[in-house]
This record gives C-alpha cells, structure tokens and sequence, in this order.
C-alpha cells in the first residue's frame, strides 16, 4: 500500500519554470512547532529568501502550527530542490532558535501543478482560510502566519 509520503511518489515528478504550484509540506510527527510565533516567522523568512534569490515568486503561503501550504511560481529551479533548501535552511534556523534536534519536516512534499485558467485567487483564499477551517481563530486578520499578493 502506498502512503502520502513514500519516496515512490517523488519519482517522475515534473518541473516547468513559470508553472503556478500549490505546496504542502508537513512538520514531522505532526508536532506543532509552528504555535510558537518565532518559530513560525523563521520558516516565512525562507519563503522570502527563496523569492528573493530568484528560486521562485511566493504567491500566498500560511504557517500552521504543523504544516506550511505555499502557492509559488516556479523560477530558477526545480520544486525538489526548492523544497530541498526550504527545508534544509528553516530546520537549521527552527531547531537552533527552539533548542532541538533532529528531523523537523516529515520527507517529502505534495504538489499540485496549477493551470493558468485555475481560479488562482480562489486557491490563494483557500491557503490562508487554513486557520479558519482549523478553528485556530474567529476572524483571518487575527492569524499572524499568513500573506498573499492580491489580498
């Protein structure tokens, strides 16, 4: 039986440069790491330097306490090594300003590879209604892990 996070499921995985991709990866265990706001704003400092060192344009992404969703457009890279170093340099960062060790994300990612035509705004309202649908709190603007482009 294969599960979410098998390795098998990376095989074949296709990257175009300029395609939109909805990302979603997961804290290991599903420890909740991510309810301590300084933990949380050292993975949003990743999502700006991978924008920043041209990887990709971050469209809209949301912290939650135990995964991250992040809307890109694919640029100068491919989405395994983008999340390769996503992962690499916000685990340094989170383990060594929350004192731990080890594994902080669980192997692997989903991607969802997303046509122009999609609704993008709909699926950028979808990633930062995450709080809300989890019950984390009653209004979005009272979320402090979240962003968008257009909102």
């Amino acid at each position: 039986m294969d599960r979410p996070h098998n390795k098998r499921l990376r095989h074949g995985r296709f990257s175009e440069q300029g395609r939109l991709y909805l990302l979603t990866t997961t804290v290991a265990d599903r420890v909740p790491i991510f309810r301590e706001m300084c933990l949380a704003r050292l993975v949003i400092v990743q999502f700006r330097q991978v924008q920043d060192e041209g990887l990709a344009n971050s469209l809209a992404w949301v912290v939650m306490p135990d995964h991250i969703h992040w809307l890109i457009e694919l640029r100068q890279t491919s989405l395994n090594t983008l999340m390769q170093r996503f992962k690499s340099r916000s685990a340094r960062l989170v383990n060594a300003a929350g004192g731990r060790q080890g594994r902080l994300w669980q192997p692997g990612f989903h991607d969802r590879a997303l046509r122009r035509e999609d609704d993008i705004l709909e699926v950028a309202r979808y990633i930062v209604a995450n709080p809300l649908r989890a019950g984390l709190v009653q209004r979005l603007g009272d979320y402090p892990h979240w962003d968008a482009v257009w909102l």
